[in-house]
């Protein structure tokens, strides 16, 4: 037996696909969309991020498919896919397959999409990059140079000072705090 499939084995597999995400339920349905986003999005990002990092279009375009095979490996919806596969079971007539199963199923994908996107875009506004650490540090130093009138550009030796005697500030360069 051949490993590959003919034409009508797939096509057979493929109206098989879309009636089982129809007739799938509603949480299963959001969950797998929603994984699908977030793995999209997070590819996306990362495809990005590369392309900025390294200055190469090629090696963010080189890793942006990789979201797209684990999708496929791991069985989760993306609404493009969707869109295919549940209309082919609607019009083969499979039983339990209706048009309001199909918009169901689109809609439900098409919010778990989203949910999975935002979550991401959410996460990822929210977590420290390296260039916002560095604004935020140099702020707070900012400010406490004009708190106390002074420009502090040992940082690593100032805590040790504040904390410590007169003695020890004085080795560091610092002096005593007041």
């Amino acid at each position: 037996m051949s490993p590959y499939l003919t034409p009508a084995e797939y096509t057979t597999k493929a109206v098989d696909a879309g009636a089982s995400k129809v007739l799938m339920s509603t949480r299963d349905t959001l969950i797998r969309a929603a994984m699908a986003g977030a793995i999209l999005a997070l590819a996306a990002a990362f495809a990005v991020t590369i392309t900025v990092q390294t200055g190469e279009p090629l090696a963010g375009a080189v890793l942006f498919p990789v979201g797209f095979v684990l999708l496929y490996l791991l069985g989760f919806d993306l609404l493009t896919g969707v869109f295919m596969l549940t209309p082919l079971a609607l019009l083969d007539k499979r039983p339990g397959v209706t048009g309001r199963g199909v918009l169901r199923n689109w809609s439900l994908v098409f919010v778990g999409n989203f949910m999975g996107a935002f979550l991401v875009a959410v996460m990822r506004s929210r977590s420290p990059s390296p260039s916002r650490r560095s604004r935020t540090s140099s702020a707070r130093r900012s400010a406490q140079s004009a708190r106390t009138g002074r420009w502090a550009t040992r940082t690593t030796a100032r805590p040790a000072c504040s904390r410590s005697s007169s003695a020890a500030c004085s080795a560091t360069g610092w002096s005593a705090p007041a």
